[in-house]
């Protein structure tokens, strides 16, 4: 065959560019069309239209391109379908952002023309991350990319809202809301995230008021005033009770009277509820509907009034005293503790850390605040999503994900699905001043009950993640009966981060249970944090972040996703510095050169057909060790635990292929009989081409440059890899012209060789021995060295390895052995090494340092007596008896006698040594 030129050196500038071209002109990211197969599909976690990409998206999008690329050489139908989500609040910040450096507000440009704005930000920005995406080598069928506010999406959105008016599962009223003051709108409880905080406890008086009281109640406080702590001193302005327990015998007769609220005009009563814990600071609890969650369920309970003490912005408002309206929040505390002094009503500070909500996006304090929202009743869509996951129909990856799951579903409470933003679904309500309200799937003209035109629709938008909990069902054209939704739903995995299982994950199977009736997917691999080499979660204002394409640039898109997947551990949170992805770097440039150097060994040589060459038991052990690998990749694949499938492809190549037969091959490829150059150089091309395939979905662009270059050059008739029966439309001879679409190597039980695999073990022990001792006393490579061998009577893998004498001189550069008479004595000037069945004496005893041989062996044998003892402790266990197998105890007494010999044999070599 012809020369097949392949460049020095490994540079993924010079073709990951090319390939990912060809793979996208080749249309190969599309499902195959072939009905009768398996579809799996994967819905990609749309990023934000704004957005760039981060190590998450490397680490996230990584994993599903390998899942994705496996499926598809495994023949499925394989779909990948990507897509952007319009972020409302995230959005509309950077416009606004952009207008305030104008010295302008959206609401100088009215809403129809600050929508026009947002959609050229849109359109500006949404092609960066799809792009980055192509850049890592996300193999996404971009032809069905979709967004969450294409027209498609906004139909879906829509149909959702009014199914659920109509089924009594959507409604509006008045409750207490997460506020943002920054982003001016409400967020739901799960956008709220809570950080520990240094904060005090502030301690103050209420008066009683003296009016009316009993002569029991000022028995039960004669100092005529109560005390209660509160975080928030500023929200007294807006109480409108205090609570006790009604079992709590030292208020029981306070229960009905009043006290002056401080600072206000108002008298507010002393009610009783078992939400107070007695044994809490003084058991009282001051009660403010208006601003704090169980506080309004209480003031629900009481029929208490809501009082409402702050503006959208986030200021104090007219409801309270002149002279702290248009306060912040933390200046009006200031005020107050000031205020409460000077009345003699204020006892105490004290520090405390306690935990504080911010805003998931803009990182501001979050205030409980009383608003009309519309709300998504969670409950009976959370008991269909608890019973999927009970009936099996969904999994996690890690399963202790199960946990958080259920429990969130069990505690969960109504979503506000409102937000006071422009950019966004807007709601399909629209409400006439009769009274009606309208929700409708079409724009009403007139009220249905007056027949006034005079209708306004609502002016808020809906959450963003209320688009984004259909996007399973959605993107494949929900609520249209389309084909793509017969054929990829439900869809297969879900591979999301695990902090958004509350946002996202839960609320995609509870629409999917109510609105198609299934599980929107099967498995939900919950990736983890990507984090620095301190375990610190990466963030901008560390600065200890790294950009996905920077790696990209200097080492290639194999490195990076090679890198990601061979660290990702199931349930561990990954650690990486730029230094880090060097690993990938190297093991793609380990496949680039052992190519080039067997490409080397196939110029001229007439190439058969793998499956008709004798082998020899080399040949015999490679392949065992082929498939071996092959199951190993497969089942780590399978159970998605990426790092266990990387370390059985990387300990494959590197080790078995590249070390030990492409090494023991040069016997014959450097020999002088031409039939078996060629019988070898048949075997070396076959094991790689297979073992491309086997790594293709971990380094695409690499393999498959590779791969082409065979291709391109190989004789048709000499093209041995089958392609998959999917694919027969693109075969070459047998050979899928694209890697990404031939056959994923599968188990073959005929290749399975265990007691060739056990033989050659021990030939690869005596090899490693050799190798230890020259690395151990520096004796250099390429200096060759005589060894002796002898064989301990009855040792059943001599015979196999007198017959590999050749072999065995060639992988440690030294002379052929020579064999020992039994009952020989170890001959003068060698070093004496123990392996399994013999001793191995390797003449050398001039070049090295004895000493220092000596201490090593002295170390060996402490080693081996440690283990010993162990061994005979577990041995003497009469439980262990009792319950191990009679093979398990076979073997440890095995060890035991094998480590007694190690520990004999090293003692005379360590006493000949010192003499």
């Amino acid at each position: 065959m012809k020369a097949i030129e392949l460049a020095t050196s490994y540079e993924p500038k010079d073709f990951e560019d090319r390939i990912y071209a060809q793979w996208m002109e080749g249309g190969l990211f599309k499902p195959v069309d072939d009905s009768a197969r398996k579809p799996f599909v994967i819905v990609i976690p749309p990023p934000n239209v704004t957005g760039v990409l981060h190590m998450g998206h490397g680490l996230n999008n990584s994993i599903q391109d390998i899942i994705i690329r496996y499926r598809r050489m495994l023949g499925d139908r394989a779909l990948w379908l990507p897509g952007t989500d319009h972020a409302g609040i995230a959005t509309q910040h950077i416009v606004e952002k952009r207008l305030k450096a104008k010295g302008q507000s959206r609401h100088d440009l009215g809403r129809e023309k600050f929508i026009e704005e947002t959609w050229k930000v849109k359109e500006e920005h949404h092609g960066i991350i799809s792009t980055q995406l192509r850049k890592i080598g996300s193999s996404c069928d971009w032809s069905r990319e979709r967004f969450t506010m294409d027209e498609g999406l906004s139909k879906a959105v829509r149909e959702v809202f009014v199914s659920l008016y109509e089924r009594g599962l959507m409604y509006k009223g008045e409750y207490l809301v997460n506020w943002c003051p920054a982003c001016g709108t409400a967020l739901a409880d799960d956008e709220v995230d809570h950080e520990e905080a240094s904060g005090a406890m502030y301690h103050i008086y209420y008066e009683l008021a003296l009016e009316g009281l009993s002569a029991a109640a000022r028995a039960a406080c004669p100092e005529g005033r109560i005390e209660i702590a509160t975080t928030r001193p500023e929200t007294l302005l807006g109480d409108t009770a205090v609570a006790v327990h009604p079992e709590d015998e030292r208020y029981k007769d306070l229960v009905g009277a009043k006290v002056k609220l401080p600072l206000t005009d108002r008298l507010i009563p002393i009610i009783a509820d078992a939400m107070v814990d007695r044994e809490f600071g003084t058991g009282m609890v001051k009660i403010t509907p208006a601003h704090d969650p169980n506080d309004f369920d209480c003031g629900n309970r009481h029929g208490l009034e809501r009082i409402n003490i702050l503006r959208p912005d986030g200021c104090l408002n007219d409801a309270v005293p002149e002279k702290y309206r248009g306060l912040k929040a933390s200046a009006a505390r200031k005020l107050v503790v000031e205020d409460l002094k000077a009345l003699g009503l204020f006892k105490e500070e004290r520090k405390i850390k306690h935990s504080v909500g911010h805003c998931y996006r803009c990182h501001c304090i979050v205030e409980p605040y009383l608003s009309e929202q519309w709300f998504v009743k969670m409950r009976p869509l959370a008991d269909k999503a608890l019973k999927a996951w009970k009936d099996g129909q969904v999994r996690f990856y890690p399963q202790r994900w199960e946990n958080t799951y259920r429990n969130w579903l069990e505690n969960i409470r109504d979503w506000c699905v409102s937000r006071q933003i422009w950019w966004g679904h807007r709601i399909p309500a629209w409400y006439c001043p009769c009274g009606e309200t309208i929700v409708a799937r079409e724009d009403p003209s007139v009220c249905p009950k007056c027949g006034s035109a005079d209708i306004k629709q609502d002016p808020d938008v809906l959450d963003t993640w209320f688009s984004s909990w259909l996007w399973p069902f959605s993107t494949l054209g929900w609520p249209e009966k389309t084909a793509d939704l017969a054929a990829f739903y439900p869809t297969s995995a879900l591979v999301t981060a695990y902090d958004i299982i509350f946002f996202w994950v839960a609320r995609m199977i509870m629409a999917g249970m109510e609105f198609t009736g299934q599980a929107p997917f099967r498995d939900i691999y919950m990736t983890s944090l990507v984090r620095d080499k301190q375990g610190r979660k990466m963030s901008k204002s560390l600065g200890n972040g790294i950009d996905p394409l920077e790696i990209v640039d200097e080492y290639g898109a194999d490195a990076l996703k090679f890198t990601i997947a061979f660290l990702t551990s199931q349930g561990q949170d990954v650690l990486v510095d730029k230094e880090s992805f060097k690993l990938g770097s190297k093991f793609a440039n380990k496949v680039w050169n052992a190519t080039r150097f067997i490409l080397m060994n196939l110029e001229g040589r007439n190439l058969g057909d793998p499956a008709h060459v004798a082998l020899t038991d080399t040949d015999t052990w490679i392949y065992h060790r082929l498939d071996a690998a092959v199951r190993a990749v497969r089942e780590g694949f399978d159970s998605y635990r990426f790092n266990d499938a990387c370390g059985a492809m990387y300990e494959f190549f590197w080790n078995d292929f590249c070390d030990w037969y492409v090494e023991a091959s040069k016997l014959s490829t450097r020999g002088g009989d031409d039939a078996e150059k060629d019988r070898a150089a048949t075997i070396l091309l076959d094991v790689l081409v297979k073992s491309l395939a086997l790594m293709h979905p971990v380094i695409p662009f690499v393999t498959e440059e590779i791969y082409s270059k065979l291709t391109a050059s190989l004789p048709a008739a000499n093209l041995a890899a089958p392609a998959h029966p999917a694919f027969a439309c693109q075969r070459l001879s047998g050979m899928a012209e694209q890697l990404m679409v031939s056959a994923y190597p599968a188990p073959d039980d005929a290749r399975r060789a265990p007691d060739i695999d056990a033989r050659f073990e021990g030939l690869k022990e005596m090899v490693r021995a050799v190798r230890a001792l020259r690395g151990e006393f520096s004796i250099a490579p390429e200096r060759k060295l005589k060894l002796s061998l002898l064989f301990e009577p009855g040792f059943g893998g001599a015979d196999f390895i007198r017959a590999r004498k050749a072999l065995a001189a060639s992988l440690s550069n030294t002379e052929e052995f020579e064999e020992c008479p039994a009952g020989s004595t170890k001959p003068m000037g060698s070093v004496a090494l123990v392996c399994k069945g013999l001793e191995l004496y390797v003449h050398v005893r001039e070049a090295i340092d004895t000493a220092q041989l000596a201490d090593r062996f002295e170390k060996e044998i402490a080693k081996e007596k440690q283990y010993m003892d162990k061994t005979q402790a577990k041995l003497s266990n009469q439980a262990f008896l009792d319950s191990a197998p009679a093979d398990i105890v076979a073997k440890e007494k095995e060890k035991l006698t094998d480590a007694a010999r190690r520990v004999e044999k090293l003692g005379e070599y360590v006493r000949e040594l010192r003499s």
